[in-house]
């Protein structure tokens, strides 16, 4: 069993800040704080934070990670931030549909979408 921290990469685009999640499943808890660790270092270290979170690896992940995200998005918005989510598979779309999550996040097919969706 790989027991790596979850992997994530850090892409600044344009005055956007783009967050991949590396890892096909996000579900063991010492991962989700890993990634909420890596994250939100990103987060705290910009204000007014335009943050795309790219999801096209994930295709598993627990609903512990579903409480990260609304921390995260909390703190984009506390810091004047825009957030936005993409590519998420279908499997996996369903789940905020069901919890009502697509209510709170923006979330776009594409990167390229997403990047176009963020006000100036």
């Amino acid at each position: 069993m790989d027991t790596s921290k979850p992997k994530i990469s850090v892409d600044y685009v344009d005055g956007l800040t783009v967050i991949r999640f590396t890892d096909e499943k996000i579900l063991e808890e010492v991962d989700i704080l890993a990634l909420q660790g890596s994250v939100m270092s990103v987060i705290e270290s910009r204000e007014k934070l335009k943050l795309i979170l790219d999801f096209c690896n994930v295709e598993f992940l627990s609903s512990a990670v579903l409480g990260l995200l609304l921390r995260i998005s909390k703190k984009v918005y506390e810091n004047e931030g825009q957030l936005r989510l993409c590519c998420i598979s279908p499997k996996i779309y369903e789940v905020f549909k069901i919890t009502r999550l697509t209510n709170i996040f923006e979330i776009h097919d594409s990167l390229e979408l997403a990047k176009e969706s963020l006000v100036e």
